[in-house]
C-alpha cells in the first residue's frame, strides 16, 4: 500500500514430479504427489534434480567491491483501493491504475529475453490467479524461470499479512496454503528462503518467530517507528539478528530494515507510474543524461554504504503495482547497470547486477560479520511526532470479529473434511479452498486492519460469507453422515447461525424442537454454556441418555432486542451447560419448547437503582449506588475493580502539517483528553440458576451486560457500542477501561499475535530515548488476545474475542479501544474516513471481554492461557431442525456422540492443526505447547504425547513424518544460514542442519511454547 504524500510525510457486518502439475491443486484437485511403502520414500515435497535456484542462482559479489543487488519487485496489496479482482484485472481505474495480470505477463516476457534480469513474486494469491489462465508453454516457461532462480518467490503466503491484528494460528495457515501450491508447482524451487515483509505497519516478535519456525533464513520489511530508523542507520544497526522468542532455540532471524522505503530511489522509477526521466543515451542526443543520471545514482548509493555494515547494498526497484509495461523498467534498468559498471574502468568500486533478497542474504551472510541484537518488535509504528498508526488496532471491529469466526469454522472445516477421509468418504475440496483462501486474503494488511475503501471491505465480507456457506455444506455433508445410526435414516441438516451475537438464528426461533450440535475442534474435552436465542416460555434440553439438564431462559438485553436491523423475533435466550465435549468431536442435545406447567426455569429479573450483587461460589461482584463495577471477591480478598466506557474526541485537520494530522483509519490521534460517556448506569439484574448478569445502560448508543457463570472464575463483559453520533460533527473513539489498585509502575502486558507476552512500559522504547507528543496514542500497542498487569500481589487480565488496540495510561488502569468512528480521512492514501453505516446509520458493533482477576497466588497464568484458548476456540454450534422428529426418534436413529481420539490431549497441549493433506490417508496436524517457560509451576515443562494412544483404538498410524513450520520441507533436510552477534568473535558456518526430533513409536515431545508439524498417514479399521 502506498501512501500519498502530503507535505512533511516520510514515507462491521451483520453480516508429483514437478511437471506433472499442470492445474493448481485445490481447484481442480491435483496432488503432485507419489509415495512409497517406505516413511523414508515420502514425495510431499516436489524437487527437480540438478536445479540451480535459491543460492546456487546467485550472482557472486565482488570482495572489492560495493555491491549493489538491485531487486525488482511489484507489491501488490490483495485489496486496498480497489478489490482483489478489480486490482488483478486492472478495472476501475478510477480508484486506481493497477492490473496484476499485466504485471505477471509483461515480467515473465522481459525475463525470458535476458537470462541476468530477475523478479520477486511475493502474494501467491495473484500468482495463482494468474497461473490457472496460462497456457501450458507459458508455465513451461515460467518454470524454467523459476527453476533458474530469475523468477523467485519470497514470502509466499496467499497475502502479505499484517503484524498487529492477526492471529498466529491465521497467519501459519495462509502461509501453509501458499507454500504447498508453490511446492506443489514448482518443487524446491518454489520454496521461499525470505520473508517479504515490506509494507505492514509495524512488526511483531511472533511474525518473525514464525519465520524461523518455517525455515527462513531472514525477512525484510520497510516500515518502523521513524526515529527508530533514523537511529539505526545513523549507528549502522538497521540490519540485525532478532530473538524471536525467549522460550524456543533457533529463533534468531537475520533482520535488514530497508532504505528507501519499498521504493525505487529518487530519480530511477522506470515505470508507467512514475515521472522520472528515463535514461536517454544515444550518443549524440542533446538530452543525453547518462552522466547526470550516474552520477545521482553513484551518489546514493554512497551515502547509502555509509548506513549499512556490509559491502552489499540491497534496493528495491519497483512500488505498488510497478511493471504493467515491463519492458520500461528493464531497460532502464539495464542501462543503469551497464553504465554504472562502466565507471568501474575508470577506478569505480560500485558493482551493479540485479538480485534478489535470497541472494542478498547470502552475500551478506558470506561477508562473515557480526550484528547488533534484538529482542523485543517494532511496535508501534510512527512516521511523524503525530502519526501514530494505532488506530487500525481496532479500525473495523466487526471485520476483525468475523474474521475470528471464519478462521475457526476454518479449523472446523478443516477436521471434518479429515474425518471424511478417515471413514473413506468424500469431502469437496473446492469448498474447502475456498475458505482457506478467504481467511488467507483476510490476513492481507489492508484487510484485517481495517484500513482498506468500505467498498473494498464489502466486497472482503461478501467473498467470506460465501466461503462460510461453502463450507457450511461440507460440515452438513459429513455431519449428515456421521449422525445417522442407519443408511436408511433421513440425515438431519446442519446450519451456523452467524448473528447469535445479536440473539438471532431463524433455526432456533421458529422450530419448536430442534438439535444442538456442538463441535469441539481442540485436542481435549470442554464443557461450556450454551446461549440460544428463543421464542417459547420454556423448553426442556435433554442429551442422548434422557437426562433433562437444568435451563436458564434469561431476556435479550433491551439494546440489543431494539436493533432496527435485527429480524430476530427472539426475546430470550436459553441457557444450558454442555459438558464433557469430546476432542476433536461433537456432542448433541435435543431441544423442545414445553408447556408452562412443566416449566424449570427460575430467572428472577429486577430493576435495582441500589447497591446490586452478582457472582457465583468463585466470584462475587459488587456495583455501587450508580450502576457500576465496584469491586470483585476472589478467593476471601476483595479487589477494587472499576469498569467503565470512555470516549476520545478524534483530531481532525487539513493534514498539511503535522500538528493538523487527523484521526483516521491508520493512526490514532485524540483531540484532548477522554469523556466518560455516562455518570449514573441504568441497570437491571437477572438472578439465574446458571448464570446472572446485569444489563447496564450508559447511554442510547452504549450497553453492556456483566454476566457469571456458575462454576467460572472469570467475568464475562458483552459491550454493544454504535451507532456512534456524529450530530457535534466529531469523530469518537470508544473505549472500555478498567481501573484496579494494583501497582503497575508503568509497566503491562500485552500478547504477541496471541502466543507470547511481551512488556510494555509506559513512555518507553527499548532502541531509543522516547519524547512523546502524542502520549496516548504513542503508549498504544496491538492485543490480539490479552492484556495484563501485576504487582507483588495481585494479578488482572482482560482477554478479547478480536484484536483491539491497548495500553496502561495510569498506574493500575487497563484500557481497550472497542469502536472508532471518524470523519476526516488521515491522509495516508486510502482517501476516506472511516466512517462505516449499515441501514442508514453508524455501524453497531458488540463483543466481548473476559477478566480475569486474583491474588498472583490465585491468579495464575495457565488458567489464563486455556481460557484464552476456549475464548478463541469454543465448540462451534451447529442447528438441525428436529420439528417432526420425535426425541425418541432422534435418540434410536442418531448418533449424539463421536471423537476420532479415545482420550483428551494433555490440557498445556493443543491441537493447532489436522487437515486432509495430498495424498490418500495423509493428513498434516500440528501440535503446540500452550504455556511459556516459568508461566506455570505445574504446566510449563516439557511434554510427551503418545499420538497411537490419543486416536482411538479403530484409527492406525502406519507414519509420522515431522516437517518445517509451514508443512512445506521435512524437518531434517532444513538447514538455515547462522549470522553472529555483536560482540562475539567472528564465526562462519555454512549452514546449520536442524534434525527431526522424533521419539520412540509415535510418541511427540514438546517444550513450552514449541509447535511442530507432521505429516502423519492414518488408516481407520
Amino acid at each position: 500500500m502506498w501512501n500519498s504524500m502530503t507535505p512533511f510525510a516520510i514515507i462491521l457486518v451483520s453480516f508429483a514430479l514437478l511437471g506433472t502439475i499442470s492445474a493448481r491443486p485445490g481447484k481442480h484437485h491435483g496432488s503432485g504427489f507419489l509415495m512409497d511403502s517406505s516413511i523414508h520414500h515420502w514425495n510431499h515435497f516436489q524437487v527437480r534434480e540438478q536445479h540451480k535456484c535459491g543460492y546456487e542462482s546467485c550472482p557472486a559479489p565482488q570482495q572489492d567491491m560495493l555491491n549493489v543487488h538491485l531487486v525488482p519487485h511489484s507489491h501488490d496489496d490483495v485489496g486496498w483501493l480497489k478489490t482483489v479482482d478489480q486490482y488483478y484485472y486492472g478495472s476501475k481505474i478510477n480508484h486506481q491504475r493497477a492490473g496484476v495480470q499485466y504485471i505477471l505477463d509483461s515480467v515473465v516476457q522481459e525475463l525470458l529475453k535476458d537470462p541476468s534480469r530477475r523478479f520477486i513474486q511475493v502474494e501467491t494469491a495473484f500468482f495463482f490467479m494468474w497461473w490457472d489462465e496460462q497456457t501450458e508453454e507459458v508455465k513451461d516457461q515460467v518454470r524454467m524461470l523459476v527453476q533458474e532462480g530469475r523468477f523467485e518467490f519470497v514470502g509466499g503466503a496467499w497475502s502479505m499479512n499484517d503484524e498487529a491484528a492477526v492471529h498466529y494460528q491465521s497467519v501459519i495457515d495462509q502461509f501453509t496454503w501458499g507454500l504447498r501450491l508453490l511446492n506443489d508447482t514448482f518443487g524446491e524451487c518454489g520454496r521461499p528462503r525470505a520473508g517479504w515483509q515490506i509494507d505492514p505497519f509495524g512488526h511483531s516478535r511472533e511474525q518473525a518467530s514464525i519465520f524461523a519456525q518455517m525455515g527462513y533464513d531472514g525477512t525484510f520489511f520497510a516500515r518502523l517507528d521513524w526515529r527508530d530508523k533514523t537511529k539505526r542507520l545513523e549507528e549502522k544497526k538497521a540490519e540485525m539478528i532478532w530473538k524471536s522468542s525467549v522460550n524456543l532455540d533457533d529463533s534468531e532471524l537475520f533482520t535488514s530494515v530497508l532504505y528507501n522505503h519499498y521504493s525505487a530511489p529518487p530519480g530511477f522509477c522506470f515505470d508507467v507510474l512514475c515521472n522520472d526521466d528515463a535514461f536517454v543515451d544515444g550518443q549524440y542526443s542533446a538530452e543525453n543524461n547518462v552522466k547526470e543520471k550516474i552520477d545521482q545514482f553513484v551518489n546514493f548509493v554512497t551515502n547509502m554504504s555509509q548506513r549499512y555494515r556490509s559491502n552489499n547494498l540491497i534496493i528495491t526497484m519497483g512500488d505498488d503495482f510497478n511493471y504493467m509495461d515491463a519492458i520500461m523498467n528493464y531497460k532502464n534498468m539495464d542501462k543503469l547497470i551497464k553504465y554504472t559498471n562502466a565507471r568501474q574502468k575508470e577506478g569505480s568500486k560500485i558493482n551493479v547486477f540485479y538480485s534478489t533478497p535470497t541472494c542478498y542474504l547470502k552475500a551478506v551472510h558470506d561477508a562473515q560479520l557480526t550484528w547488533p541484537a534484538k529482542t523485543d518488535d517494532f511496535f508501534p509504528y510512527a512516521t511523524d511526532w503525530h502519526a501514530y498508526w494505532t488506530g487500525y488496532f481496532t479500525s473495523r471491529p466487526n471485520s476483525k470479529r468475523f474474521e475470528r469466526m471464519g478462521n475457526h469454522f476454518l479449523q472446523v472445516c478443516k477436521q471434518l473434511s479429515a474425518i471424511s477421509v478417515l471413514r473413506g468418504e468424500s469431502y469437496n475440496e473446492h469448498r474447502l479452498t475456498k475458505l482457506r483462501e478467504a481467511i488467507g486474503v483476510m490476513q492481507h494488511h489492508d484487510a484485517i486492519t481495517g484500513t482498506e475503501k468500505q467498498h473494498v471491505s464489502d466486497d472482503y465480507h461478501r467473498m467470506l460469507t460465501a466461503a462460510f456457506a461453502g463450507c457450511e455444506a461440507n460440515a452438513n455433508d459429513v455431519l449428515g453422515s456421521l449422525t445417522r445410526k442407519l443408511d436408511t435414516v433421513t440425515p438431519l441438516t446442519f446450519e451456523s447461525c452467524l448473528q447469535l451475537n445479536i440473539s438471532q438464528c431463524y433455526a432456533t426461533e421458529k422450530n419448536e424442537a430442534f438439535v444442538v450440535t456442538l463441535y469441539n475442534s481442540l485436542g481435549h474435552s470442554t464443557s461450556e454454556y450454551v446461549r440460544v436465542p428463543v421464542n417459547g416460555n420454556n423448553y426442556a434440553v435433554r442429551d442422548d441418555q434422557g437426562a433433562k439438564l437444568p435451563i436458564d431462559i434469561v431476556p435479550v438485553p433491551k439494546a440489543v432486542f431494539d436493533l432496527e436491523y435485527r429480524q430476530a423475533i427472539a426475546a430470550s435466550e436459553l441457557v444450558f451447560f454442555a459438558q464433557q465435549i469430546p476432542p476433536m468431536g461433537y456432542k448433541s442435545f435435543y431441544v423442545s419448547e414445553v408447556y408452562e406447567s412443566e416449566s424449570s426455569n427460575d430467572v428472577e429479573q429486577l430493576t435495582r437503582p441500589h447497591i446490586t450483587t452478582i457472582g457465583n461460589e468463585n466470584l462475587r461482584l459488587n456495583f455501587d449506588e450508580n450502576g457500576f463495577l465496584a469491586s470483585i471477591l476472589v478467593g476471601g480478598e476483595v479487589h477494587n475493580v472499576k469498569q467503565d466506557f470512555l470516549y476520545y474526541e478524534g483530531a481532525y485537520g487539513n493534514n498539511a502539517v503535522f500538528e493538523n494530522r487527523s484521526s483516521g483509519a491508520y493512526i490514532f490521534r485524540p483531540n484532548g483528553t477522554e469523556k466518560h460517556v455516562a455518570e449514573k448506569v441504568q441497570i437491571s439484574v437477572i438472578y439465574g440458576n446458571q448464570v446472572q448478569e446485569v444489563h447496564q445502560v450508559f447511554n442510547d448508543w452504549i450497553s453492556q451486560v456483566i454476566r457469571v457463570y456458575e462454576g467460572d472464575s472469570h467475568v464475562e463483559f458483552e459491550w454493544l457500542v454504535g451507532p456512534i453520533p456524529i450530530d457535534d460533527d466529531k469523530g469518537k473513539e470508544i473505549i472500555s477501561r478498567f481501573y484496579t489498585d494494583i501497582a503497575s509502575q508503568g509497566t503491562f502486558y500485552t500478547d504477541s499475535n496471541g502466543r507470547e507476552m511481551l512488556k510494555r512500559v509506559r513512555d518507553y522504547r527499548e532502541t531509543w530515548d522516547l519524547e512523546l507528543l502524542e502520549p496516548v496514542a504513542g503508549n498504544y500497542y496491538p492485543i490480539t488476545a490479552k492484556i495484563a498487569m501485576e504487582d507483588e500481589k495481585s494479578r488482572i487480565a482482560v482477554l478479547n474475542d478480536r484484536a483491539q488496540g491497548g495500553t496502561s495510561l495510569e498506574d493500575g488502569v487497563l484500557e481497550l479501544m472497542v469502536h472508532r468512528r471518524l470523519l476526516r480521512d488521515d491522509a495516508f492514501g486510502v482517501g476516506e474516513a472511516l466512517n462505516e453505516t449499515a441501514y442508514g446509520k453508524g455501524v453497531v458493533a458488540r463483543g466481548k471481554h473476559y477478566l480475569m482477576i486474583g491474588s498472583k497466588k490465585t491468579q495464575t497464568e495457565d488458567k489464563e492461557r486455556f481460557l484464552q484458548n476456549q475464548i478463541l476456540t469454543p465448540a462451534w454450534t451447529f442447528f438441525s431442525d428436529a420439528t417432526k422428529i420425535s426425541y425418541e426418534q432422534w435418540q434410536s436413529n442418531y448418533e449424539p456422540f463421536m471423537s476420532i481420539f479415545k482420550e483428551s490431549l494433555p490440557l498445556s497441549v493443543n491441537l493447532l492443526t489436522f487437515e486432509p493433506w495430498k495424498a490418500p490417508n495423509t493428513f498434516l496436524i500440528r501440535l503446540e505447547h500452550l504455556l511459556e517457560k516459568g508461566e506455570s509451576t505445574l504446566y510449563s515443562t516439557p511434554i510427551t504425547v503418545d499420538l497411537e494412544a490419543v486416536f482411538s483404538s479403530n484409527v492406525h498410524i502406519t507414519n509420522l513424518r515431522e516437517t518445517t513450520l509451514a508443512g512445506n520441507q521435512w524437518k531434517e533436510d532444513n538447514t538455515r544460514l547462522q549470522f553472529f552477534y555483536d560482540p562475539e568473535p567472528i564465526q562462519h558456518t555454512e549452514h546449520v542442519q536442524r534434525p527431526s526430533k522424533i521419539e520412540e513409536g509415535f510418541q511427540v515431545t514438546l517444550n513450552p511454547m514449541e509447535i511442530r508439524t507432521f505429516i502423519i498417514e492414518i488408516h481407520q479399521h
